[in-house]
């Protein structure tokens, strides 16, 4: 039921018609713990359009944030759910490096559960979302880059290599 549900959503997303409307989705939905990727979406759009640049990366940024923001939530609510806190070397860390690890939220795996963390810990909301964002943005910008300007015989060749 899941996969098909998914699949629909990715078929309506996938039109012409909404593309940084689809982008800003799938940027959203993938930075949540649900496991999805928005980086084909964000390329396959500039592709399409390169002068959609900007306006594709913003569009996913914000959307991507606004979806850490989001796992920032659950997290915080989590914490009233459950009393006892345990204490590993992830809250140790993020209690010690504070809002600054929310940069670290564009990585895959590690990223959504660091935003949950962070509304654990109710670390300060708004630098939060602030170092997120950053993040996020500066991902975005790098991962279309090397799509968009490393040839595409390169990309072929390191495929053929793994």
């Amino acid at each position: 039921m899941i996969e098909t549900s998914m699949q629909w959503l990715l078929t309506v997303l996938a039109g012409s018609e909404v593309g940084l409307s689809s982008v800003f989705i799938i940027s959203l939905i993938s930075a949540t713990l649900l496991p999805m990727g928005s980086e084909p979406a964000v390329f396959a759009v500039i592709k399409a359009n390169a002068a959609l640049f900007w306006p594709v990366i913003l569009v996913a940024t914000a959307g991507n944030t606004l979806g850490g923001v989001i796992n920032y939530w659950l997290g915080a609510g989590a914490k009233k759910m459950f009393a006892e806190e345990r204490q590993t070397r992830w809250f140790s860390w993020l209690q010690r490096f504070g809002a600054k690890t929310m940069l670290l939220a564009w990585l895959p795996g590690i990223g959504d559960p660091i935003c949950l963390l962070g509304g654990w810990l109710k670390l300060p909301f708004w630098p939060c979302v602030v170092y997120m964002a950053i993040g996020k943005f500066l991902r975005y910008v790098t991962i279309s880059w090397l799509l968009l300007y490393v040839p595409d015989g390169f990309w072929q060749y390191m495929i053929k290599l793994f």
